[in-house]
């Protein structure tokens, strides 16, 4: 077996170059910041 081709077959580990759904990260993501701006000024923290 090749170097080229022992590391062809490890398996990914999900790392930042893997695809994903962006559009759902991104809505999740702004998701958190609305609610944590609502917990904050329900709390007079702000």
């Amino acid at each position: 077996m090749t170097t080229h081709s022992a590391t062809a077959a490890r398996a990914r580990t999900g790392g930042p170059k893997d695809a994903g759904p962006k559009i759902f990260e991104h809505v999740m993501g702004w998701t958190l910041v609305v609610v944590v701006a609502m917990l904050v000024t329900q709390l007079g923290l702000l």
